[in-house]
């Protein structure tokens, strides 16, 4: 398989098993030889923590120690060099998942490479520009009309709903999730998080709530059921609209959650309040101010909006435009992620939405990411058993490594926007603010005033529709 072409994820059967990998590569020679000094050299340039490389009967070491990730690479074949060298991350990626190279921690590993940074000593420098150059061009071939969105979803999302239940929780919720614990299930801080949003919201029985993203039907099924609100809720994956709708049905919600396979693009009618989560990703930048356009046009006068977003820094959002990566060239299709000004701005251009609250939640996806893998490589037998051949799968434990690493980086973030159009008069959400410092005068105050634990969302501080924030201190 040429190391260019786009990997299918439907699964395959590989030509050889990992373990038949060659533990001592041959000498490198003729361009092979360039490659490996290439990468080589860039390692050199590491400028925290410590790579060991393991190849063949050699052993490289690369980095100053000390704070910062550490991590074993085991090179398994040399092609793997000129994966690298001419793909960059991309090409690290499907190396992976090709078999040709393992890491003692592969998030480690990613965290290490990240620290190279974007610039002339990074993975994407040198011959690896000629690489990206092809993979700019099939990547603006790749376009979020309604036909487009709808093979990009399903690239991603109907590769099974037996497989996604290996890893998720028993809410099947696939974005970040919220600890205000540490001692938390991943479960429980799912639910936590679904419910700050409706909190968030302020959602009140009979109102009506629309959906942009159904996933599958957590969120509509929490807020039927706990707020007594009435959910339409849309989606274009075909797999997980089959499960949403049995999920409401052996909830016994059917007269309270309507789910539909449709794309934003095409929904009418006008609604209370509104609520996205993740799924921005899939819009595409060209098709933001789209999106603040529909959210405005499907939202009462006085209606609220809640849009939660993977984000990427200001400074990098224009290369993340142009520049595919591994996770928008092999697992999801089509994605962009926003930065968060890119949102606001498309909301001030293209909406009368003004932000009302904004609250960064990407410290928590550390562990959400943390946990799914580790569920994943659990059962992995099991994954095998549904027929997934070991190529899909390490380029799955490579994607929920690599993110959970950008996280960690704070490369990523992530964001729950709460907009209100100009009628809302939503109360103010006024936090607490657990761990910043303050005089003693002001905590002898504070203690007086409210004797009670800091951390905990009191159901009577909700009065007028506000209330107290857990803050997001405790993730990990």
């Amino acid at each position: 398989m040429s190391m260019s072409k786009v990997i299918d994820l439907a699964p395959r059967r590989r030509d050889a098993d990992l373990s038949q990998a060659t533990a001592r590569p041959a000498p490198a020679r003729g361009l092979t030889a360039l490659e490996r000094r290439v990468v080589l050299e860039r390692l050199a340039a590491l400028p925290r923590g410590q790579l060991t490389l393991l190849e063949g009967g050699q052993r490289h070491v690369f980095g100053p120690g000390g704070e910062g990730p550490r991590s074993t690479v085991t090179l398994r074949d040399p092609r793997a060099f000129g994966a690298i060298a001419f793909g960059g991350t991309i090409g690290a990626a499907e190396a992976y998942a090709d078999g040709l190279w393992d890491a003692t921690d592969l998030p480690a590993t990613v965290r290490l490479a990240l620290g190279l940074g974007d610039g002339a000593a990074g993975l994407e420098a040198g011959l690896a520009r000629l690489g990206a150059f092809l993979h700019r061009l099939r990547h603006r071939a790749i376009r979020n009309t309604r036909q487009g969105a709808r093979r990009n979803v399903a690239a991603h999302y109907d590769l099974g709903n037996d497989f996604f239940s290996l890893f998720l929780d028993e809410t099947m919720t696939y974005s970040c999730a919220l600890f205000e614990r540490p001692d938390m299930t991943l479960e429980e801080a799912q639910l936590a998080k679904l419910d700050r949003i409706c909190r968030k919201l302020d959602l009140q029985p009979g109102q009506h709530l629309l959906e942009i993203g159904t996933g599958w039907g957590a969120l509509a099924i929490h807020a039927a059921r706990a707020y007594g609100v009435r959910v339409t809720t849309t989606t274009l994956s075909r797999q997980q609209h089959e499960e949403a709708c049995r999920r409401v049905r052996a909830a016994g919600l059917e007269g309270q959650v309507e789910v539909l396979l449709s794309d934003y693009r095409d929904l009418g009618g006008r609604h209370d309040k509104l609520v996205s989560v993740e799924m921005i990703e899939a819009v595409g930048w060209e098709y933001y101010p789209a999106f603040m356009q529909a959210v405005t046009d499907r939202l009462r006068p006085e209606g609220l909006a809640l849009v939660q977003a993977i984000t990427v820094p200001d400074h990098r959002y224009e290369r993340m435009k142009r520049e595919p990566n591994h996770i928008n060239r092999i697992v999801f299709p089509g994605t962009c992620i926003p930065s968060t000004t890119a949102l606001l701005q498309a909301a001030a251009t293209h909406s009368d939405l003004r932000l009302f609250h904004l609250e960064e939640i990407g410290p928590h996806y550390t562990r959400t990411l943390r946990e799914w893998r580790e569920r994943l490589l659990a059962r992995w037998g099991e994954a095998r058993a549904q027929g997934r051949d070991e190529r899909f799968l390490r380029t799955f434990e490579y994607y929920l490594a690599s993110c959970e690493a950008s996280y960690q980086e704070r490369y990523n973030g992530n964001v729950q926007l709460l907009f209100a159009r100009p009628g809302a008069r939503r109360a103010p959400i006024l936090p607490r603010l657990e761990g910043l410092p303050a005089s003693a005068a002001q905590g002898r105050e504070r203690g007086a005033q409210d004797p009670r634990p800091q951390g905990r969302v009191d159901e009577g501080e909700r009065e007028g529709g506000g209330y107290r924030s857990t803050g997001w201190g405790a993730s990990r």
